[in-house]
């Protein structure tokens, strides 16, 4: 492994208060939340539809789950799969697992019964925490993906009294509003049983710093979903370098941080859980994004710290303008997974006060490798500057071995202690991401004087809709699935709205003259999660191919750019 050591123009742009360096991490996850609940014991941890939680009364039930979890075989390296939507009890799952040793693999709740299944393919796990909405689904898995313990979470009981009894009312509104948000199983474990469980005893053995925490599924820069297996070395130093980056955030003073963003995704999990934990924060979770529940949060506790994407900053200033509700005291917003409009930035700032700027990562680096500064210097059109501690070259795509000249065009790759280590049960593809030691991301960038990293295409073929990955594969095997359907190419499309969105283009079956495109999408709808349904799909004759029969991407969304322009 090479021990180059590459220049680090990025350190002079850094803020004032930001350091060059860390320290190594030590201990777990788990010691972040209890050093929160020794210090600020009576502070607000969560809040839930106005419902507060102590730091005290959240770390009691992490410990009398994780008593209970122990007592039904889940031990260090066991995997327990969550799949639950933002709510209090998916923070004392999270930490309840890990404080028993266990590997917290997070999922998506609204997948759908083949997604689920998949990632349960994957990874095994005989021990699942998930919302009662989803646990039907969890519970018609064929014998071999038969789990041994499912817990149910019915999320309203973590609600005020009042919004229950709300959701109670025999109308229809209220009927529709609890249906969303439950829907009553039988024959499994409630949670609330786990909540009965005597308290994990101190003495119980702990975590080490380089054990697995959690398996982050991510569609990769290959486009096959896999799961990222992080420790808690990465996860914990990724914290770290989120708060050495907010210097003017005071631990324990009050911070308050919105989690709109999924934590079952890596940007929501680290910035919204695991930062928030560490800084003593008031975290204030919202099961979907509804810019009138956030307004009225806002109203009485502004965002101190914000992780969000574009359009949710979009549609969050313009529900501020129709509402005029006052955006003033968001101190900090962060926006990640797509880029960030300048036309977007400067509103959203005069209207908060604060600063909104761009940062960039990637499920493999627990996930934040580098941000803009909170600072006047901050350059819009850029993802910003490598955290403290994160090192990236800019190398040539077809040797990553070799640098290109200051300020060309090449491949980001990168090094730091929040970089994965390995993609699980895949030898074969982690090999190849990495070279010489360092992490190849895929994107195309440059670098200017100054360190400020600009993203200009990306090798990788993902499509990043809404903050999520979609890989067309995925979404090209479901097409082909359809009988009228002989061949599919996805690609993305540029989206104000979402960043990009995903279109297809579809060859028909020789014993059909047309497609019914509607027809197909409805189609894909029964198989793939809404944001993976092609918003337009597109007919044509041929699908241009390499000479080896594959499908070339770049040029059917060049054509379907001319197509779409009426070029």
């Amino acid at each position: 492994m090479t021990t180059y050591d590459p220049p680090r123009p990025w350190i002079a742009s850094y803020a004032e208060g930001v350091p060059e360096d860390l320290e190594p991490v030590t201990g777990s996850l788990i010691d972040i939340v209890e050093a929160s609940a020794r210090d600020y014991p009576d502070a607000p941890a969560l809040q839930f539809f106005g419902r507060t939680t102590s730091y005290r009364e959240m770390q009691q039930q992490i410990e009398r789950v994780a008593s209970a979890l122990r007592d039904r075989g889940v031990g260090p390296g066991d995997p327990v799969a969550i799949v639950l939507p933002n709510c209090p009890q998916h923070i004392v799952a999270f930490y309840a697992v890990l404080r028993v040793g266990g590997i917290v693999v997070e999922h998506n709740p609204l997948y759908t019964p083949r997604e689920l299944r998949k990632q349960f393919e994957d990874h095994g796990a005989k021990h699942v925490i998930a919302w009662s909405k989803v646990v039907p689904t969890i519970q018609d898995f064929p014998d071999d993906l038969r789990v041994r313990e499912l817990v149910s979470v019915n999320i309203t009981k973590a609600m005020p009294l009042g919004t229950r009894l709300a959701l109670k009312l025999p109308i229809a509104k209220a009927r529709e509003a609890r249906e969303a948000l439950h829907e009553p199983v039988r024959g499994v474990t409630p949670w609330e049983e786990l909540l009965r469980a005597e308290p994990l005893p101190a003495t119980a053995p702990r975590p080490a710093t380089d054990d697995v925490a959690i398996i982050q599924y991510t569609s990769g820069t290959t486009g096959t979903p896999k799961g990222a297996v992080l420790t808690h070395r990465n996860l914990l130093s990724n914290a770290a370098q989120a708060r050495a980056w907010v210097p003017s955030i005071k631990r324990g003073h009050g911070c308050v941080v919105y989690a709109v963003l999924p934590m079952f995704h890596a940007y929501g999990l680290t910035l919204c859980l695991t930062f928030a934990m560490s800084m003593g924060a008031r975290l204030v979770l919202f099961p979907r994004f509804d810019p009138d529940m956030v307004l009225e949060v806002t109203k009485r506790h502004p965002a101190t710290f914000l992780p969000l994407v574009p359009p949710i900053a979009a549609r969050l200033l313009q529900a501020a303008k129709e509402k005029g509700v006052s955006l003033a005291g968001t101190e900090i917003a962060i926006s990640g997974a797509m880029a960030l409009p300048h036309e977007l930035v400067v509103p959203f700032e005069e209207a908060s006060g604060g600063y909104l700027v761009e940062g960039y990562g990637l499920s493999e680096c627990s996930p934040v490798l580098m941000a803009n500064p909170v600072a006047p210097n901050r350059v819009p059109g850029t993802v910003g500057l490598p955290l403290p501690g994160t090192e990236c070259r800019v190398v040539d795509p077809d040797d990553p071995t070799r640098d290109v000249a200051p300020g060309e065009r090449g491949e980001l790759v990168v090094r730091g202690p929040q970089v994965f280590q390995a993609y699980y049960g895949k030898p074969e593809e982690t090999e190849s991401v990495f070279a010489d030691g360092w992490f190849r991301t895929g994107d195309i960038v440059t670098i200017d004087d100054a360190g400020f990293v600009r993203i200009v295409d990306r090798i990788k073929e993902l499509i990043i809709t809404g903050g999520f990955n979609v890989a067309p594969t995925e979404v090209e095997a479901v097409l082909r699935q359809h009988p009228d359907v002989e061949d599919a190419a996805v690609v993305g499309l540029p989206s104000e709205k979402s960043g990009e969105e995903v279109v297809a283009a579809v060859v028909c079956s020789a014993d059909v003259d047309d497609v019914d495109v509607e027809a197909v999408r409805e189609f894909a709808r029964r198989i793939l999660t809404p944001y993976k349904v092609p918003r337009r799909i597109f007919v044509v004759d041929e699908l241009p191919k390499s000479l080896i029969g594959k499908v070339l991407r770049r040029q059917v969304r060049e054509s379907l750019l001319q197509l779409n322009s009426g070029g």
